[in-house]
C-alpha cells in the first residue's frame, strides 16, 4: 500500500536533511552503516563484478561508489536532488564511472525495461511511500536471471511503538515492542548519535512509513519475484566491541531484515 505522503514532501524532507546527512556519513558519524548494516549487506551480495547495477535510494552515493569499487557498472537514483549533487560532487572529484539521475525508485525512472542485472537498495526502502511500485520498477528494470538485494529496518522490532527495557540495576533488559500493525505515516526526528551535540545542528526530518514483515514480502512476490533468501543478521562481536550499544541489537532483538529475490 502507499502512504499518505507524496514524494514531492518526501523528496522536501531529504533535500532539506542532504547537506548535514553528507557531512555527517563522510565524517563516519552514521556507525550502524559503517559498522553493521553495510557490511551486513555485502555479506549478502552476490559477485556483481561486471554487472549492470542500480542503486534504489542511493542518496550521497558513499554505498553506490563501494558497489562500482566491486567491479559493477552502477546507477544511482535517489528523489532527493540535493543528495544527487552530493554525489556527483565526489564522482567528478574522483571518477568510478558512477552515473546519477533525480527520480523515485517506485515509479517509471525514465530508463528502458531489462536495463540491469541487479537492484540493490541499501535502508532505503521504509523511508519511501510506495512499496508495490518500488518493486514493480525493480522487476521492469530487470534482466531475467537478475536479482533485486535490499535491506531495511526490521519491520517485526522497529516498530511505532518500540522501547528498551531497563531492570532494577537500569541495565537494558529488553525489547518492548508495540503497534505493529499501525501503518500510519510519521516523521522521525533525530540526529546520529555518535556525533557532536553541536547546538547549531538541527535533528534530521526523516519520513517513515511503518509495515508489516508481509508487506515487505508479499509486495516482492506480487511483482513477479522468486523469494530466494531472508537474512536477519546480528552486529558481529566486533561490531559490538566497536560499538557498544549494538549488543542489545546482538542479544535482544532484530534490527535488520535483507531479502533476496530473482526475477524469472
Amino acid at each position: 500500500m502507499a502512504g499518505d505522503m507524496p514524494n514531492v514532501d518526501v523528496a522536501k524532507h531529504w533535500n532539506d536533511n542532504a547537506d548535514q546527512w553528507t557531512r555527517d556519513v563522510r565524517a563516519g558519524f552514521d556507525v550502524y552503516r559503517d559498522h553493521f548494516t553495510f557490511p551486513a549487506f555485502l555479506d549478502a551480495l552476490p559477485p556483481i563484478k561486471g554487472l549492470d547495477v542500480i542503486d534504489f535510494g542511493c542518496g550521497e552515493g558513499t554505498n553506490t561508489r563501494a558497489f562500482a569499487r566491486l567491479g559493477a557498472r552502477v546507477t544511482g537514483i535517489d528523489l532527493s536532488s540535493r543528495m544527487i549533487e552530493h554525489a556527483k560532487s565526489v564522482e567528478e572529484a574522483d571518477p568510478l564511472g558512477v552515473r546519477y539521475h533525480v527520480s523515485s525508485y517506485s515509479d517509471h525512472c525514465g530508463m528502458p525495461d531489462a536495463s540491469f542485472d541487479a537492484v540493490l537498495s541499501t535502508m532505503a526502502l521504509m523511508d519511501g511511500p510506495d512499496l508495490p511500485g518500488a518493486m514493480r520498477e525493480a522487476h521492469r528494470l530487470l534482466r531475467p536471471g537478475g536479482f533485486v538485494l535490499f535491506s531495511v529496518l526490521h519491520p517485526c522490532f522497529i516498530t511505532p511503538g518500540l522501547g528498551w527495557e531497563k531492570d532494577a540495576e537500569g541495565q537494558t533488559s529488553g525489547l518492548r515492542v508495540a503497534r505493529y500493525f499501525d501503518r500510519s505515516t510519521f516523521t522521525e526526528h533525530w540526529r546520529f548519535g555518535d556525533r557532536p551535540k553541536d547546538e547549531g545542528v538541527l535533528p534530521f526530518a526523516v519520513p517513515r512509513f511503518p509495515r508489516t514483515i508481509s508487506d515487505y514480502l508479499n509486495a516482492t512476490a506480487s511483482a513477479g519475484f522468486v523469494i530466494t533468501n531472508i537474512g536477519e543478521p546480528q552486529p558481529s562481536p566486533a561490531a559490538c566491541q566497536a560499538v557498544p550499544r549494538f549488543s542489545r541489537w546482538r542479544e535482544l532483538g532484530g534490527f535488520l531484515l535483507l531479502v533476496m529475490a530473482r526475477r524469472a
